[in-house]
């Protein structure tokens, strides 16, 4: 992948059509689980590499491409959790009322892991980052720290604390029914 940066580095803009096509699924995959929604997460991922194009003669490969590409979604996912929260604050003293879940908001929560979803959610979304990444995006503890500019060690502790909240979470959600998420399972993936 570094050597198509380098090219469009270079001036050969068309090769950017590459890195899109290499990373626009995990980078949906990855805002999707991060926001909670699919709209939200196709819009992000128009933007993030948009700004990734942006901005990437600023790109140095003293990182991997990839662990760059995650720290700007990661910041840009940020973004907009915090203005969605806001939002929503706003939308509570206009109109208290409740509204309908919409069809697409039905189809995300029947395509996510319903418990997981809500368990995530409840995370705070560095935690919820952090897991992505680790769990579902399936990056190594030295690509995270990189990515989230901490300590591997302090980020493989941090791991540790998040699991086991989520599956405190999770527990306390599926009462009594046997769940494929337990922090022993989370906390034996190598890397």
């Amino acid at each position: 992948m570094e050597h198509l940066v380098v090219k469009v580095q270079n001036g050969e803009v068309e090769q950017y059509g590459r890195i899109v096509e290499a990373f626009q699924q995990p980078m949906y995959r990855y805002c999707s689980r991060l926001l909670g929604s699919g709209a939200e997460a196709e819009d992000a991922v128009q933007e993030i590499l948009v700004k990734a194009y942006q901005n990437i003669g600023k790109y140095r490969p003293l990182v991997s491409f990839s662990s760059w590409l995650y720290k700007i979604a990661y910041h840009h996912c940020l973004a907009v959790i915090r203005q969605r929260q806001r939002q929503s604050r706003v939308m509570l003293l206009l109109r208290p009322q409740k509204y309908a879940e919409s069809p697409e908001q039905q189809m995300d929560r029947f395509l996510f892991d319903e418990p997981l979803a809500v368990a995530l959610s409840r995370l705070k979304p560095e935690e919820r980052n952090l897991l992505v990444l680790r769990i579902f995006e399936e990056q190594s503890f030295a690509e995270i720290a990189v990515i989230l500019g901490k300590n591997q060690d302090a980020v493989k502790k941090r791991y540790r604390r998040t699991i086991v909240k989520l599956t405190d979470l999770l527990q306390s959600q599926r009462e009594g029914e046997a769940s494929p998420w337990t922090s022993n399972s989370l906390l034996k993936k190598k890397g």
